[in-house]
């Protein structure tokens, strides 16, 4: 017998996804403006870039997690996954999205990236960048050609993969073929190496490249367990979402909603012990080249965003899911996930806005308007994306029917639904 048509969007669902495309259009809109009306076109420009960089990092962590699902031929989260692969179809907005930023690198070179301009004068003018010679030695990188053909080939990398995915999974639900999940495991092994190749150069040429003296060679981790977090968090949003709306009755229980949350709280420990390895590195050795980062956001209020990424992203969430019972229930995952999808915003606010110099060469305080122009680029790009996985939703069924796992998955441990 075949397998039940996808549905069609109801009501809810099509109305949610016109208001979340609006709010999306909003708050492009309102970016738009603050860039042409203020003046302030590289405070602006920094912050739209906060903006493609945190949901492009919840994407990024959505693609890794169903690769690591199909490689490790995981049962629990069989359930979850097809939400994981309605939120791949945002990938190829985001290139869209950024579209914008690869245009003003060719127009208007080092308004966001300062080593674009090699007339740029280097901070307390020491010179331009083209006659730096630390410049000099990365330029065969850090050139104008090679940061758009490697930004293009992130996107196709990402969206490829998403596709093949997508395309495997959703087809496995009208004809069974085990063939499927055979594709799929095989897009896992060589998509695992490319997702983290591509978020690694990613993340070394959209912000660490903001300052490119800076010498880390633990960025692509740190980036990684970024995404990683992004996505579970995402994860569970959408899950508390489905759970209320009753389409997880009967689907979805407290034992698989604590493995969720436990691989969330792996990677909180994670993301600290990059974290620290990584300072207690930099701080240890002493070397100008890589303290200098640190140290100008040791200025005015930046040291206290260092102190909130200190305990907001590992205290407080760590402290918090040592609990079962905060584990294992959905009002408190939720409100404990919300919080970090918050955090991960703020640090990567650390990571790109101290770029933004002052008259002193002080990097800009946090509490700046710079934070308006952030809040519309996240609400603008993120109005598009959750939009993406809106459209995408109804075309295919709640959880993957004809997985060979889905069994074990429905039945995992039993459990009652939390």
């Amino acid at each position: 017998m075949s397998a039940p048509a996808a549905t069609s969007p109801s009501p809810t669902t099509a109305s949610l996804a016109v208001k979340f495309l609006v709010a999306g259009v909003a708050g492009l809109a309102l970016t738009a403006l603050g860039y042409f009306l203020t003046g302030n076109h590289q405070g602006v420009a920094l912050s739209y870039l906060v903006g493609i960089a945190y949901w492009t990092a919840v994407c990024i962590g959505m693609l890794l997690l169903v690769l690591i699902h199909h490689i490790v031929d995981a049962g629990w989260s069989t359930v979850i996954r097809r939400q994981f692969e309605h939120g791949l179809s945002a990938f190829k907005w985001l290139f869209v999205l950024f579209l914008p930023l690869l245009i003003s690198a060719w127009l208007n070179p080092g308004l966001v990236w300062p080593w674009m301009d090699l007339t740029h004068v280097l901070h307390g003018g020491h010179g331009t960048v083209g006659s730096d010679v630390l410049y000099q030695k990365k330029a065969s990188f850090l050139n104008l050609n090679m940061f758009t053909g490697m930004t293009v080939g992130f996107f196709v990398v990402w969206v490829w993969l998403s596709a093949r995915l997508r395309k495997a999974s959703f087809r496995q639900d009208a004809d069974g073929d085990i063939k499927w999940t055979f594709m799929n495991r095989t897009t896992a092994a060589f998509g695992i190496p490319l997702t983290a190749l591509a978020l690694s150069f990613a993340a070394i040429y959209w912000m660490k490249s903001l300052e490119y003296h800076w010498f880390s060679t633990m960025y692509g981790v740190w980036f990684f367990a970024n995404c990683i977090r992004a996505g579970l968090a995402f994860g569970m949003m959408i899950t508390f979402w489905l759970c209320a709306r009753g389409d997880y009755r009967g689907i979805f229980n407290t034992n698989q909603l604590h493995c969720l949350i436990a691989l969330a709280f792996a990677f909180v420990v994670f993301w600290a012990y990059i974290t620290f390895s990584q300072y207690f590195l930099i701080w240890n050795a002493n070397v100008p080249e890589e303290t200098f980062w640190y140290n100008i956001r040791e200025h005015g209020d930046w040291v206290w965003v260092g102190m909130l990424l200190l305990f907001g992203h590992f205290f407080v969430p760590f402290l918090l899911w040592l609990s079962y019972r905060r584990k294992s229930t959905l009002g408190p995952a939720l409100g404990i996930s919300i919080w970090v999808a918050f955090i991960i915003l703020v640090d990567l606010c650390y990571n790109i806005l101290p770029a933004l110099k002052d008259a002193h060469d002080d990097p800009l305080p946090f509490l700046s308007l710079n934070l308006l122009w952030v809040l519309t680029s996240v609400v603008g790009v993120g109005g598009v994306c959750v939009w993406a996985y809106l459209k995408s939703f109804p075309t295919a069924r709640i959880i993957p029917i004809r997985d060979p796992r889905i069994v074990e998955s429905l039945t995992h441990h039993e459990a009652t639904a939390p």
